[in-house]
Formats: C-alpha cells, sequence, structure tokens
C-alpha cells in the first residue's frame, strides 16, 4: 500500500507490505525504493516491511536542498505516522547514512541496524569533485545517459556487469527514470555530508554490516571503519558483489538480515 507524509520541504512516500514487527528500508542515491524488490518480497512474508522513497527520490519530492539528518527525520515522521515505537533499520549506501543519523538522534526508536555498502565517513576530496561535476552535468543536461558508464560502474561490480547484463540493464532503467533536479539535491546531500565516525561508539544497539567485496562506490574499507567504531557490530562480506548488493544479491543479502534477527528474536 502507497503512502505518503507531508513534511517541511518535501512530500514523502512509502510502500507499506506485510505484517510483524516493522522494518525501515532505505535506498541509495540515484534509486529509489524499487531497489529493495528482490528482498522485500521475502522479508515482508514475516515482517511489516516500510519502503521508503526518499525525498527527492521515485514518487517523493524535495522542494529544494537538504541534508542527510532530513531524512533521517523523514523515517522518524514515518514511524510516528504508522504507530511505530521501534523497528530494524535496513539501509544501503544513503539508506545506511540516514540509518545511522537516525539511530544516532533517536536511538530510543531503533531496535537493530542493517548497514549495507555505505560509510559514515565524509565523501573523499577526489570523489566529491567527481561526483559534483557529475551531478551538475546532469541538473544541466537533463538526464544522466551521457554519465551513464560512469554511474554503472559506481553502482554494480564486474561480476554481475559480465554475468547478468540484462539485470544491470533493468536496475539502470530505473536509474534514468529519476528526476535530475531532484538528484541533484540529493547528491549534494551526499556528497557534503559530515563525518559521525567519531559519535558511533555511542551505539548501543545490535548492528549488522553488510558490504559487497566489489563495492568501488562506498569500499569495504568504510564497512570496516564502522564495524571498528560501532561496539555491537559484526560484519558480512559478500564475495563478487558491487555496491547494489541488494539487487546483486537478493538471497545473500536476506540471509545476513535472517542471522540479525535470528540473534536479536525478530520474529
Amino acid at each position: 500500500m502507497l503512502r505518503t507524509i507531508s513534511r517541511p520541504g518535501a512530500t514523502v512516500s512509502y510502500e507499506v507490505s506485510g505484517d510483524g514487527p516493522p522494518l525501515i528500508l532505505g535506498h541509495s542515491l540515484l534509486c529509489d525504493g524499487r531497489m529493495w524488490n528482490a528482498v522485500s518480497c521475502e522479508l515482508e512474508q514475516r515482517y511489516r516491511v516500510i519502503n521508503v522513497d526518499a525525498r527527492g527520490h521515485g514518487r517523493s519530492h524535495a522542494d529544494g536542498p537538504f541534508i542527510l539528518e532530513s531524512l533521517a527525520d523523514d523515517w522518524r515522521a514515518i514511524m510516528d505516522a504508522e504507530g511505530i515505537d521501534r523497528a530494524v533499520l535496513c539501509g544501503l549506501s544513503m539508506g545506511g547514512m540516514t540509518a545511522m543519523r537516525l539511530a544516532l538522534r533517536a536511538p530510543s526508536r531503533v531496535r537493530a541496524l542493517a548497514l549495507l555498502d555505505t560509510s559514515a565517513d565524509p565523501e573523499p576530496l577526489r570523489n566529491r569533485l567527481q561526483y559534483r561535476a557529475m551531478a551538475e552535468l546532469t541538473r544541466r543536461f537533463g538526464q544522466i545517459d551521457a554519465l551513464y558508464g560512469i554511474v554503472q560502474s559506481m553502482m554494480f561490480g564486474k561480476t554481475i556487469m559480465a554475468a547478468q547484463p540484462a539485470l544491470v540493464e533493468a536496475a539502470m532503467e530505473q536509474i534514468r527514470e529519476q528526476d535530475p533536479m531532484q538528484i541533484y539535491f540529493g547528491a549534494r546531500a551526499v556528497m557534503d555530508r559530515a563525518s559521525i565516525t567519531e559519535h558511533l561508539a555511542t551505539l548501543t544497539c545490535p548492528t549488522m554490516v553488510i558490504v559487497g567485496s566489489e563495492d568501488v562506490a562506498t569500499p569495504q574499507a568504510c564497512s570496516e571503519r564502522i564495524r571498528s567504531a560501532v561496539p555491537s557490530a559484526s560484519l558480512r562480506v559478500l564475495d563478487n558483489v558491487g555496491h547494489l548488493s541488494a539487487v546483486e544479491a537478493p538471497t545473500r543479502v536476506v540471509g545476513a538480515l535472517g542471522e540479525l534477527f535470528a540473534e536479536i528474536g525478530y520474529f
């Protein structure tokens, strides 16, 4: 069921499916909630899945620039609207950045964290300059096609690109469908983020960090730093998987999440 809430500077849409303990799903920059489809169809058999289109992505709209903390506050507002006191937060890339910020801002609302292919660090300067140029080109020309090859190599591992080109093309088509100006706002939020690594030691909720061994957008070292910073964190490395692990290896992602749910008795 599609639902929408009004937020300061945005309207935020999300899908609710299934019944059971609540899970919040957050997607990567350039994507929308469809990124989770292969995972959510399994999770909704046992859980109440809240699959969010972040402001500026998919069916959600941003009135102007925003910061990642705004996305975290959107999630908390969704939980309030749905009558959810505590939930497990599952975020990939930008979604993981959002989940960590919500856990820091409202720790009592978070039962556990699943952080996929993400980072608690600021964007490295070299990447920031490159991504700003890419975002500006997308905004000016109104399409992402000119950057197709660069975006594809950032978002997907070399193994999946060689083995399942049709899967990659279908996911890239969803990326092409995003509104360029809206994506520009999201890209600036991700690129200009501050470090939160120094605050992660305050997190006490169970945390699983998951990363693809072929992730070049947020490499394995980023996940290792999160694992080291969060006292209760564990790390799962998915071999031969790139940045969008939920698209490339949904069965393995569901399996890893199942380990987390079993650990905390989340059934």
